[in-house]
Parts: C-alpha cells; sequence; structure tokens
C-alpha cells in the first residue's frame, strides 16, 4: 500500500457562529463545535483511506479560548500518523473576529478513527508521509498519544465490566 503525504487528507472548512449556535453566555455551544470536529475529522480520515470511517475515540477537544456569536470558526483536519487499520487525526480550530479580522487558536483536538471495509470490517489504511515542520511533530509524538490511547481503552473496558446494566427507572 502506497505511502500519502499528510497534506493529502487535509480537509478544512469554515462556519459563520449565530445566535442559535451560542449557549446563555453568547459563546459557540461546546457539543455543537465538537460535531464539526468529528465530522471534520471524518473528511480528513476518508480522504487518507479511501474508505469509509468510522470514530473510534476522541481524546480530547481543549477549549483554549471563547467562540463568540457573530464570529467565524477555521476547523482543519489531517491524518498525522497510522497503526494498522487507525488513523490518527487532528484538528485545529481557529476563531476570527469578523470585524477586526483578528485571529485566534481556540481548540485542539485528537482523534483516531478506523477503516471499515464493504464488510463492515476493519482494513488496512496507507502510512503517512509527514513534509512541514508541524506535521513532523504531531508524527513523532504521535507514537506516544497511540500507546496512551491504548491503555485508556483497557482500563475503560475494565471499568465498564464493573458496572450494572439496571433501568434507572426501577431501582
Amino acid at each position: 500500500m502506497k505511502e500519502k503525504k499528510v497534506n493529502e487528507s487535509r480537509s478544512v472548512t469554515s462556519v459563520h457562529v449565530m445566535p442559535n449556535d451560542t449557549n446563555n453566555h453568547g459563546t459557540f455551544f461546546g457539543g455543537k463545535l465538537m460535531m464539526y470536529v468529528d465530522n471534520i475529522g471524518a473528511v480528513a480520515a476518508t480522504r487518507h483511506a479511501r474508505q469509509l470511517v468510522v470514530t473510534a475515540s476522541i481524546d480530547s477537544v481543549d477549549f483554549l479560548y471563547p467562540i463568540n456569536t457573530g464570529s467565524s470558526v477555521c476547523l482543519e483536519a489531517i491524518v498525522t500518523w497510522t497503526h494498522h487499520t487507525s488513523m490518527e487525526v487532528f484538528v485545529k480550530i481557529i476563531t476570527e473576529d469578523l470585524k477586526t479580522g483578528e485571529r485566534k487558536l481556540c481548540t485542539t483536538s485528537f482523534l483516531t478513527f478506523v477503516a471499515i471495509g464493504e464488510d463492515g470490517k476493519a482494513v488496512p489504511v496507507p502510512k503517512v508521509i509527514p513534509e512541514s515542520e508541524e506535521e513532523k511533530m504531531l508524527y513523532n509524538s504521535a507514537e506516544k498519544r497511540y500507546l496512551h490511547r491504548r491503555d485508556r481503552r483497557l482500563e475503560t473496558r475494565n471499568f465498564a465490566s464493573k458496572l450494572t446494566l439496571n433501568k434507572p427507572w426501577e431501582r
């Protein structure tokens, strides 16, 4: 399978933040932003794999700066690293005050997607070739994040095995 440059997966979209997108503080709903993050991440992963993909995990969505009503949000996603069938996707979110032109990095996120074949089973994905300094930095630190995710997933499975599936209304 031929390797692909990180830039081949690059996906970008912009959203104008309207009043119905915000909470009572006049800032973008975190959950709505997460929907956009997952969506643009899936586009980047699909571009890289040229297969259907599913979201396997979202490491975090780190809100660094509020996104206000009337501003725009630019989301940029790239595949930073791959394993056998999984892809790490980095999403960078920049807010822009449309009146002043001031731009700020407001959110970052790492997601993992798995490529799925026609039979619904995971399929191999191409390796990535980082080129820019930012791509190389993300690539070189990705395996550490992968191992952390793997350990966290095992902890989550262990934790979940101890939980009951009672119907809350029967307690």
